[in-house]
C-alpha cells in the first residue's frame, strides 16, 4: 500500500481510470491482508483447541492421580487402624493366655503339694505296714 498517491488531474477532477486502479490495488491489498490474518486466526483458534485438549486431558490425568492418591491414602489408614487393632487385641488374647496358663500352673503346683503330702503319707503308711509284717514276720520265723 502506497502512502500519498497523487492523482493526475482531468477536465472535472481526477482521471477515473487511475482513481479506480487505485482503489482496485487497495481493495486487493487489504484482501490478501484479510485472507493472510483470517488465516493466523484459523492457526490459532487451531492451537488454541490443540492445547485446551491437551490442558483438558492433563487436568483429568491429575484428578485420575489425585483420586488414586486418596484411594491408596485411605487404604493404608484403614489397614494401619486394623493393624492397631489387630496388635490391640492379640496383646489382650496373650495377656488372658498368659494369665490361664499362670492359673493352671498355680493349680498343678497346688496338685503336686497335694500329692506329696499323699505320697508321704503312704510312705509312713507302708513303712509303719512295713515294719508291723516284719516284726510278724519275725515272729513267725522264731517260733
Amino acid at each position: 500500500m502506497a502512502g500519498v498517491k497523487l492523482f493526475s488531474t482531468a477536465l472535472f477532477g481526477f482521471k477515473k481510470k487511475h482513481v479506480n486502479s487505485y482503489l482496485e490495488k487497495m481493495n486487493k491489498e487489504y484482501e490478501e491482508k484479510i485472507i493472510m490474518k483470517e488465516k493466523e486466526i484459523a492457526d490459532i483458534k487451531s492451537q488454541y483447541r490443540d492445547m485446551k485438549s491437551k490442558y483438558d486431558e492433563m487436568n483429568s490425568n491429575i484428578e485420575h492421580i489425585k483420586e488414586g492418591r486418596e484411594k491408596i491414602a485411605n487404604a493404608l489408614i484403614t489397614a494401619q487402624e486394623k493393624a492397631g487393632t489387630i496388635i490391640d487385641e492379640a496383646r489382650k488374647q496373650a495377656i488372658d493366655e498368659k494369665k490361664m496358663l499362670e492359673n493352671q500352673v498355680e493349680a498343678e503346683k497346688e496338685k503336686l503339694v497335694d500329692i506329696k503330702q499323699e505320697l508321704k503319707v503312704l510312705k509312713v503308711d507302708v513303712i509303719g505296714k512295713l515294719k508291723k509284717y516284719e516284726g510278724e514276720l519275725s515272729g513267725i520265723i522264731n517260733e
